[in-house]
């Protein structure tokens, strides 16, 4: 199986876009890189790393949502791969509004589980598709800015890019 990737430059650090024919299957910031050999070996045991820039226009989507465009994803097809459970919570990542965060314990309740709560803390974590997923707008019950694959302080950037801070 051939696997497309490129990487390139965003305003927090450089990303790597990977696609599995038409569908974006990994978008992970590129200093992550234990992480994105993990979830590739995971889904993938066996594939032809294929280097292409710009594919399926990827750099111009990202480029487009950190100027604020809230709908630059709109036309992108996804493969996330997963669990059901870990699907059903990647679903629900994507109707929080763009500029507004809610709580792990809110999140679980949204996919009517509200005691899944540190089973949904461990999918936002395995997300293979930051941003576009926005598993960044999950916070803590109180307010603070808890882990993220991509570290907190990227955290921080997107949500005040998102406010228009």
């Amino acid at each position: 199986m051939k696997l497309v990737f490129d990487t390139f430059e965003t305003p927090t650090g450089e990303m790597t876009a990977v696609f599995s024919g038409p569908a974006l299957c990994l978008l992970d910031f590129s200093d992550c890189l234990d992480r994105i050999e993990k979830i590739l070996a995971r889904r993938y045991s066996d594939f032809e790393k294929v280097m292409n820039p710009n594919p399926f226009g990827i750099r111009d989507k990202v480029d487009a949502y950190f100027k604020g465009d809230k709908n630059a994803f709109d036309d992108l097809q996804l493969e996330t791969g997963g669990t059901v459970f870990q699907q059903t919570v990647w679903r629900a990542l994507q109707n929080i509004p763009h500029g507004q965060t809610i709580s792990y314990s809110q999140l679980a309740n949204n996919i009517d589980n509200p005691k899944a709560v540190r089973a949904v803390g461990g999918a936002n974590g395995k997300n293979p598709i930051a941003i576009i997923i926005p598993c960044h707008r999950v916070i803590g019950s109180n307010g603070t800015l808890t882990g993220y694959a991509g570290g907190v302080d990227r955290k921080r950037q997107l949500l005040q890019l998102e406010a228009g801070i």
